[in-house]
Formats: C-alpha cells, structure tokens, sequence
C-alpha cells in the first residue's frame, strides 16, 4: 500500500513538472519602462556615474552617444547572469554621432556571456557581441584580446573565447557568415563575422544603408533577437536569420547594452528563459 502510494505520488508530481515545463516560457522585462533598476553603469568617461547616458523618458530609454565634442563608450551591464535565453531588444537611432565617431555610421550593440570585471580604461567586458550599427547589424563579433584586454574570466584567469561558423574568410579579422559554407574555428582578438547581406561596399560612415541591409531606415525602430541556446548564438533582424555561430565555449554570463558615440532609443529589452530553471524544478516537486 505504501508502495502504491509513493509511485502514485511520484506520477503526481513528475506530471506537474512535466506541465510546466511544456507551458511556454514567460518572458522578463529587463527594461521596466521606468528607471534602470537591475543594471549597472560602466562608461570610460564616468566610470560608474551616469551624467545623463542612460535615462528614462515616456516609457523608453535613451541612450546618449555623446555630448559635445566627447563620444561616449561603455554601456548598462546587467547585474544578474543568464543562460539559455532570447533576448529582444528593440531601438532606433534618433541623432548625430560624437566625438571620434562624429559622422560615422551609427553604431552600438549587445554583448552577451559578458564574464571578468570591467576596466577603468576599457568600454567593454570579455564577451561575444550581436553587433548594431548601420549596415552591419546582425554581425557577431568576439570581444577578446588576450594579454591586452577583455581576456578574464570571473576568477581572474586568462581567456580565450572562440566559436565555430558556416563562414568564409574575406579579411585578417573578418568573416562572412555563409549557411551551407565550410565551417571555421574562430579564436581569440575583435573576430568579426559579417551577417550574410552585408554590403561588401560598405563604409564607416553616418546615414549608410546597404542594398541588401534588413535593419530598419534610420527613425525607425528594428527588432533584434539574440537566441543563445547552449553553445549557439543566433542572431536575428526585423524576423530574419542574420548569421549564426555554435560551440562557443562560453555560455553564460552578463548583458551588455553599449553607448558607442551614437544616441539610440530602445522601447524593449525583454528576455525569454529557453529552459526550466533547476530551482524551479526543484520546488516544483517538493
């Protein structure tokens, strides 16, 4: 009887997670529309102070490129990890470029895996990046230079990231991400892999726009997905597969939304757990 009863129990039970688990995934608002509780500031010219980059206006974010003659580099750097998820954001670029980036292509991103501790001189963190700019978005790029920056891990170690890609070789640190093509080991340095309409012809420099570009004109907002399941990273623009990398061999970490020298709007950064989280499960069957 007591048998009986703990297999019936475990039935119960092992149904209940079963349920959740099929029951799709709810989504986090990581930008709540208010203020920026749940991020940290980390800027080259501020350090962690905000004096104005990042604030809240009517619901959206702005995030100022610059101001004057001085561009702006760094970002809003999540303050929990995450794994296994699709981040959307959606932006628009609104104004003019600053600084060193004055009257080039407007430009910012989204690092993800973010891992190390930032560095007073350094924008950015030890990561892998869903590029924004104009006529690139979509590109993936690894953040990483070992023994000259972005190259620890959160216990301080040296690091090299890497990835593997369908892609073929067009320049010393460039790739065009080509479905079907041969696939490549990346390792290590500002690696770039192009999304697979990017203009060949392309230019650094404000107002560009490609033939073949799927982000939205300027003004207009464009929704990007960064799908990071297990070792795979998918990045995807306005509903169409950018370019795509696997076997990275970092898979978790912060988020990272930067301030590249160009003002943006961003009116959603919302994240979708791909996977059940284990402490969930667990209290599930308790």
């Amino acid at each position: 009887m007591i048998r009986s009863c703990l297999c019936m129990l475990v039935i119960v039970l092992t149904g209940c997670v079963s349920v959740k688990e099929d029951r799709p995934r709810q989504p986090i608002q990581l930008f709540n529309g208010r203020d920026l509780s749940g991020w940290d500031i980390h800027t080259v010219e501020a350090g962690s102070e905000n004096p104005g980059i990042f604030s809240v206006h009517d619901g959206l974010l702005k995030i100022a490129g610059g101001a004057g003659e001085t561009a702006y580099f760094g970002g809003l750097i999540s303050r929990e990890r995450y794994s296994d998820y699709k981040l959307v954001l959606e932006y628009k670029f609104t104004g003019p470029t600053y600084g060193t980036r004055k009257g080039k292509a407007r430009d910012s991103g989204i690092l993800v895996h973010c891992i190390g501790a930032t560095d007073p001189k350094l924008p950015w963190m030890t990561s892998y990046e869903c590029q924004i700019i104009e006529g690139g978005t979509g590109d993936i790029l690894i953040v990483n230079i070992p023994g000259r920056g972005y190259d620890r891990d959160d216990e301080g170690n040296s690091i090299t990231l890497a990835l593997t890609a369908e892609a073929e070789q067009i320049g010393p640190i460039e790739y065009l991400y080509k479905p079907g093509a041969p696939k490549v080991r990346i390792e290590g340095g500002i690696k770039r892999i192009n999304w697979w309409g990017r203009d060949p012809k392309w230019k650094d420099v404000a107002d560009f726009r490609g033939e073949k570009d799927i982000e939205s004109p300027l003004g207009q907002w464009t929704r990007v997905e960064v799908i990071c399941d297990g070792d795979t990273m998918t990045n995807i623009v306005n509903g169409q597969v950018a370019s795509k990398a696997e076997a990275l061999n970092i898979t978790a970490g912060r988020i990272l939304i930067q301030t590249e020298g160009a003002e943006m709007w961003v009116r959603k950064i919302e994240l979708t757990p791909l996977k059940l989280n284990d402490g969930l499960a667990q209290r599930l069957l308790r």
